[in-house]
């Protein structure tokens, strides 16, 4: 019996990996499978480092499992290059690796052929919405639209005479709808003034 490590990763925190787990899982045990460990990231595909692909790589390394299942080609790598370079140290090791959503191994020369096609793919997927989000971008500037957040609008004046009512900075700032921080800073650049007339 194969011993099988499970890979996953989700983007971001919003996602659950409970899916491509159950699928993997599945797998494992149609093709006869005994899941050895199962290794998970919540992070983004273009992040060079992840601990749970790290460790893999290192448990690889050390024999301990025949076979890698992943949920798709681009859970795994960050770039067709770093596709290449796991798939090339697994065939150093003889470990195979298999994808449950292209539904295709490296057991033969056929299925490692596919997989390096489907990187490519994966890879130019990414680089054509990367490319799509910036053409968006300078066309909002162009258009003269915001970027990114709106401006804090800020009301020092008003800030000011909150605090000289005696309002604590935490409730200024809940009432402006800023940070303490932003409050401190906006006091400090205008200091409270003294209105009541001298005695």
């Amino acid at each position: 019996m194969k011993r099988a490590a499970l890979y996953m990763r989700v983007s971001t925190l919003d996602q659950h990996p409970e899916t491509q787990l159950l699928d993997l899982r599945q797998m494992a045990v149609q093709r006869g499978f005994e899941i050895v460990k199962e290794y998970t990231d919540r992070i983004s595909g273009t992040k060079a480092k992840r601990p749970g692909l790290d460790q893999m790589m290192a448990d690889a390394r050390r024999g301990r499992f025949d076979v890698v299942l992943v949920w798709a080609s681009d859970r795994i790598a960050r770039s067709v290059k770093h596709f290449l370079e796991v798939l090339d140290e697994f065939s150093r090791l003889k470990i195979e690796y298999a994808s449950f959503r292209e539904n295709i191994d490296t057991g033969g020369p056929l299925g490692r052929a596919i997989t390096i096609i489907i990187g490519a793919v994966a890879e130019l997927e990414r680089n054509l919405i990367v490319e799509r989000v910036k053409a968006g971008m300078r066309r909002a500037k162009l258009e003269g639209r915001q970027i990114g957040r709106n401006r804090l609008e800020l009301d020092p004046g008003a800030i000011n005479i909150d605090r000289q009512r005696g309002q604590s900075i935490r409730q200024i700032a809940r009432t402006h709808n800023i940070s303490t921080a932003t409050v401190q800073r906006v006091l400090r650049q205008q200091p409270v003034q003294n209105t009541r007339p001298p005695g």
